[in-house]
This record gives C-alpha cells, sequence and structure tokens, in this order.
C-alpha cells in the first residue's frame, strides 16, 4: 500500500482529463505499423491512434473496449509526468450521479478486468498492476479543493459534455436526495448549434470551432457564424439556470458553484454577476478531487491497519 500510486480519471465524452494531463476522447485502430509514434498507443499487438474526432456518444461506457483503451494512455502520461514506467495503481474515477448507483460495479470490473496491463504508449514501455479501482460520482469530485470553504447550503452544478449533473451540498457534505443528471450537456448544445448552421447558412461547422467562441469567445470564423453560435450559446445558459430553479433553488441568493467543461460558458455567456455565483474553470477539476478523495480514503485505511 505504501507504494501505490493513485491516478484519478475523468472519462468524459469529449475529454480524458487526470490531474496533469487533458486530450479528446478519441481512438482509431492504425492497420499497420505507424511512422510518427506521437499519441499512439500500443496494445496487445494493436496500434491505435489516440485523440482526433471524439467517440460518439453511445448508452454507457462499458458496452465496448474503447475507453478502456482510452484509460491506458491516461494512465501512462501520469506515470511519466510521476517519473515511472512501472507501479502498482489505484484508479480514482467517477459517474454521473442519476447514474452512480446503477453502473458502479460495471465501471469497477470493466477497469479491472486485467490486473496486469503492459502497453506501450508513444514509443513509451509502461507495467501496470491495477490494485483497486474506487469511483466517485461526478460533480462532487469538482469541489473538493473548495470544501473547506463551504458553510451552510450550496449548489453545485456539473456541466460535462452529456449530463448536467446537479448536487446540493450541505456543511461540506453532499446531499445525495437532492442530486440529479438532466440528459442536456455541452454535446446538445453542440448539436443545436450546428442544426442552426445549417438551417440559417446551409453548411455545417466544425465542433472544435464552437468550442473556441465557448471558451474564448472568439474563432476564426465569419461574423454570421459566431452572432448563430453567440446566440444559441445564450439560450443554451438558460436552459441550465431553468434545470437549477426546478430542482426549486433560488438563483439570487443559494451559492451556486459551476463547474466542469461548461464552467467557462456560464460565466462568459450567462449574463448573471452575483456573488452568489462562482466558477470553478479547470476542466480537470473532478479528476484531481477523486484523485484527492482516493488518496485520502487509502491513507485512512491504511492507518486503521497498522
Amino acid at each position: 500500500m505504501d507504494d501505490l500510486m493513485v491516478i484519478g480519471i475523468d472519462h468524459g465524452w469529449s475529454h480524458m482529463k487526470t490531474k496533469n494531463h487533458c486530450f479528446v476522447s478519441g481512438i482509431s485502430e492504425i492497420e499497420s505499423e505507424p511512422i510518427v509514434y506521437e499519441h499512439v498507443l500500443e496494445y496487445n499487438g494493436k496500434f491505435y491512434r489516440i485523440g482526433g474526432e471524439r467517440l460518439k456518444v453511445q448508452e454507457d461506457k462499458v458496452s465496448n473496449e474503447n475507453y478502456y483503451l482510452l484509460t491506458l494512455p491516461a494512465i501512462g502520461l501520469e506515470m511519466k509526468s510521476r517519473g515511472v514506467n512501472t507501479a502498482h495503481v489505484a484508479l480514482a474515477v467517477g459517474l454521473p450521479i442519476g447514474r452512480f448507483g446503477a453502473e458502479k460495479r460495471n465501471f469497477i470490473n470493466y477497469l479491472s478486468k486485467n490486473k496486469m496491463v503492459k502497453f506501450r504508449y508513444e514509443k513509451k514501455k509502461y507495467t501496470v498492476f491495477i490494485e483497486r479501482v474506487l469511483v466517485y460520482p461526478q460533480c462532487y469530485g469538482a469541489i473538493v479543493s473548495k470544501l473547506s470553504e463551504m458553510y451552510g447550503q450550496e449548489f453545485v452544478v456539473d456541466i460535462g459534455s452529456w449530463t448536467v449533473d446537479t448536487l446540493k451540498v450541505i456543511d461540506r457534505s453532499p446531499d445525495e436526495s437532492s442530486s440529479g443528471s438532466d440528459p442536456n450537456g455541452l454535446i446538445t448544445c453542440m448539436r443545436k448549434i450546428e442544426e442552426q448552421c445549417v438551417k440559417q447558412m446551409n453548411t455545417k461547422i466544425d465542433e472544435y470551432a464552437i468550442r473556441e467562441v465557448m471558451i474564448k469567445g472568439d474563432a476564426n470564423l465569419d461574423k454570421e457564424y459566431i452572432d448563430i453560435i453567440k446566440s444559441e450559446l445564450v439560450k443554451y445558459t438558460k436552459s441550465v439556470f431553468r434545470i437549477i430553479v426546478e430542482q426549486g433553488v433560488n438563483v439570487k441568493t443559494t451559492p451556486i458553484t459551476f463547474v466542469g467543461g461548461g464552467a467557462a460558458l456560464m460565466r462568459r455567456y450567462g449574463g448573471i454577476d452575483q456573488k452568489n455565483i462562482s466558477y470553478i474553470e479547470d476542466v480537470r477539476a473532478n479528476a484531481i478531487g477523486y484523485e484527492a478523495l482516493a488518496s485520502l480514503y487509502l491513507s485512512k485505511r491504511m492507518k486503521k491497519e497498522a
């Protein structure tokens, strides 16, 4: 246990995130040995290009090998950052609050099906022993660093790629009875933008450009496209506030923290400048929180067993 390396991973539909890294949740098999090994995973005699176009959203993340394979470069990148190529690992991961109980056991089994894994990423060899898989709710993981500042009742909104997760926190403890997941995350928003671009401009627009406008407020696009995107983003932020209000939350008085990939979007396009609204814009916040929660849990367990 003393040598156990805890690695937090947020398996997003758009991006894979760890404490130190973030890359697009895309993977495609390469038929022959690649010429360039940048972003290339080698596993079980096959080569895979990591990144590029994100995977299509499916019912869950355990129905095929894609997210297992994406987990390997996430582990490898963290091991590289920590200066090792062999490690006994505890994976700290997350699931949407609304599906946490139903999917937790399957996700653990999926990620721990091989106790020892050997692979290469960007030609660097890694040997990993999966000792534990600990699963935490999305949304709660993202506020771990802020928990010490939370008093009374607060409301956390995690706007991810596929879901908008909400959680009430009372005196720094999560109130699961008030949690929920709404399947109208950022991908839904981007689809509506694409539909409007086709409808109004008769042309499609790249997801990357939409994300640029989401995060930076601008992109290398004609003004007509920028205007369509911004108009739809404003509509989307209003829909997020409706989700919050429908849960009985007073958005004018209740302390609300927006986290996840949509936090920057809400700050830029939400049109609300109030002291009760705050933002955690680091997209790695959940992965960092999972890792902190798992490290604390394992440390306490070691003390009990000592």
